[in-house]
């Protein structure tokens, strides 16, 4: 199974405790994590390697030039890897025909196996959209997409890389942001959406990308259905959406000891390790919440 994963050195310890929960939770399975980045020091590279391949894994590793999206927008929270994703399909190997690309700010708590096998064979990802009031709307007016099918979350995404060689021109990503950099919030999310909203597969959002701040949200909107119950034995992939992370002082999001607990595997194995350190809000921070997902 691949895996796909971008980052920079602030992510190092996220990425170490979202692969940990993603090996525990699927000990029958072999993964192949291809790390795509520009800028992580050999030392945090082979601690990263020293991780997979102590549980059992592999490890391939993808530098990307340093002028890939060199003019695209970036900010303290957006960096300029969260765009290798979509051209993931030009640095991957030729044989890699598929992969579920991770955020690290992810807990994986249930197999991904059903996930990994969906047929896309059709689509050029699939992903999960979060079901908020008037949220698409306001998107599509941002963006002057009024066919956008719905605002698809980038955090996790099954690709069809053999697809996406044919079909997706790295051109028409360059020409976009140029065109609309000015407006974009989530820069790599809404590149997504615009360009390809009509071939994602959609994915349930409460299994395959459960927005970790909206659990009241969702018991609420299922009548009580989707409790914790449900998410412990139905849910696949927490994600740690928006500014406020676990690994920040002061977090007090619902899911927090389950996050400590695998943060905890992680530090027993490797020790302590810098993480990202709490910064100012940007403007794009303080961007309206119902833009965000």
């Amino acid at each position: 199974m691949n895996i796909l994963v971008t980052l920079n050195s602030v992510y190092v310890r996220p990425l170490l405790v979202m692969l940990k929960s993603l090996f525990m939770s699927n000990p029958q399975e072999q993964f192949t994590v291809f790390l795509m980045h520009s800028s992580l020091s050999q030392d945090e590279v082979a601690a990263i390697d020293g991780f997979v391949t102590k549980h059992g894994h592999k490890l391939q590793v993808l530098h990307v030039p340093d002028d890939f999206f060199s003019n695209a927008p970036v900010t303290m929270r957006y960096s300029k890897e969260m765009y290798y994703r979509l051209l993931a399909y030009k640095l991957l190997p030729p044989e890699v025909d598929k992969i579920l690309y991770l955020d690290p700010d992810i807990l994986v708590i249930n197999t991904i196996s059903k996930l990994y096998q969906t047929d896309i064979s059709d689509y050029l990802f699939a992903a999960s959209f979060h079901k908020r009031i008037l949220a698409k709307e306001l998107n599509m007016v941002r963006l002057n997409a009024y066919d956008m099918q719905e605002y698809y979350n980038s955090g996790v995404l099954l690709m069809n890389v053999s697809r996406q060689r044919h079909e997706i021109d790295e051109r028409q990503i360059f020409e976009f942001i140029d065109k609309y950099k000015n407006r974009l919030v989530l820069p790599d999310q809404d590149v997504l959406n615009s360009l390809y909203s009509d071939s994602i597969l959609a994915l349930d959002e409460t299994i395959y990308n459960f927005d970790t701040r909206f659990y009241h949200y969702y018991k609420l909107v299922s009548n009580g259905t989707v409790d914790m119950d449900y998410v412990f034995k139905n849910t696949c992939i927490l994600h740690f959406c928006g500014k406020k992370k676990p690994w920040h002082k002061n977090y007090l999001g619902v899911f927090l000891s389950l996050y400590k607990y695998y943060e905890k595997q992680v530090t027993d194995e490797v020790g302590l390790l810098p993480t990202e350190s709490e910064v100012s809000p940007t403007p794009m921070q303080l961007a309206p919440s119902l833009l965000r997902t």
